[in-house]
């Protein structure tokens, strides 16, 4: 379907979250690869018994500032001294987890940083890295069947189980239409609401000039080279009525939502992608151009 002239596509903002469930990083450069943007979701907070933890029961992570870099992380929260984790990952023994019934491995990170975490969250737990011996791969019925069902884009997303990530809920790539928030932020004024920041939602692309919810009609996108495909819309769970300023917790955004985006997958808001990109290294920029592929 071409897209008027007139309207300008690009991409709005960029997202990381180093931490599972812990605060976001805005960026306007970010590093791409087919297992998402750089270190997202490269590290995970699991509970006594192994499972992993996230804002839906403790609220408190999105209080947690995570800055990684090349051999560490650092971590920040309200009324801590700030805790470095070197990453130890070749050496260590993998730790087996699951994802949300997708399994993948671990490698803890050290008491010093499990102190600090349990300090914080009031409960013990540890925190682990992506292990170099994982391999966890995005749904691959959902995959084959975008494919399938789109055998007019380029076959570089091919194999179906190329598309391997690391702690992400269930793919690479979360992606947002600025405009889409523009419209639950007016339904939620007239309600006597506050705004909200899309950061709530944590996406990863979040995409400007289009129309509210056309991602609802999209296969994907293009930008510089690379190819995006939405293989599967997002079924929002509480989080994004946690504050990320603060931690509390409310009804809203999650309620005015549920009221107008109720649909058979559940309350939906934005798509889960993954990625085709040629070899060599990629970087995604905010203002970099879009190419939408309707689905109609």
């Amino acid at each position: 379907m071409p897209v008027p002239l007139t309207m300008r596509l690009t991409i709005h903002s960029l997202y990381s979250y180093p931490v599972k469930s812990c605060a976001g990083i805005r960026h306007d450069q970010i590093q791409v690869s087919g297992a998402g943007l750089e270190y997202d979701r490269h590290w995970v907070i699991v509970d006594a018994h192994g499972v992993f933890m996230t804002q839906r029961q403790h609220p408190r992570m999105v209080l947690i500032q995570p800055r990684p870099q090349a051999d560490g992380l650092w971590l920040q929260a309200p009324g801590q001294d700030d805790c470095f984790a070197p990453v130890i990952g070749d050496d260590a023994a993998p730790v087996p987890l699951s994802i949300f019934r997708s399994p993948t491995l671990g490698a803890d990170q050290g008491d010093a940083a499990a102190q600090w975490l349990s300090q914080f969250l009031g409960v013990p737990c540890r925190l682990l890295h992506v292990h170099p011996q994982a391999h966890r791969l995005a749904s691959l019925q959902h995959v084959t069947h975008w494919i399938q069902t789109h055998p007019d884009w380029p076959d570089t997303f091919l194999p179906v189980n190329r598309h391997a990530f690391a702690f992400a809920d269930g793919f690479p790539f979360l992606v947002t239409n600025q405009h889409s928030l523009d419209e639950l932020n007016g339904q939620l004024q007239a309600d006597g609401h506050e705004r909200v920041d899309m950061i709530r939602f944590r996406p990863n692309i979040v995409l400007q000039g289009l129309e509210p919810y056309d991602e609802d009609h999209l296969a994907g996108f293009r930008t510089q080279g690379l190819g995006f495909a939405f293989v599967k819309p997002c079924a929002r769970c509480p989080i994004p009525n946690v504050d990320p300023l603060t931690g509390n917790t409310a009804a809203e955004p999650g309620r005015t939502l549920a009221r107008h985006r109720q649909f058979e997958q559940g309350v939906l808001f934005g798509v889960n992608a993954i990625a085709a990109l040629p070899e060599g290294e990629h970087w995604l920029r905010v203002g970099d151009a879009i190419e939408p592929e309707f689905d109609f």
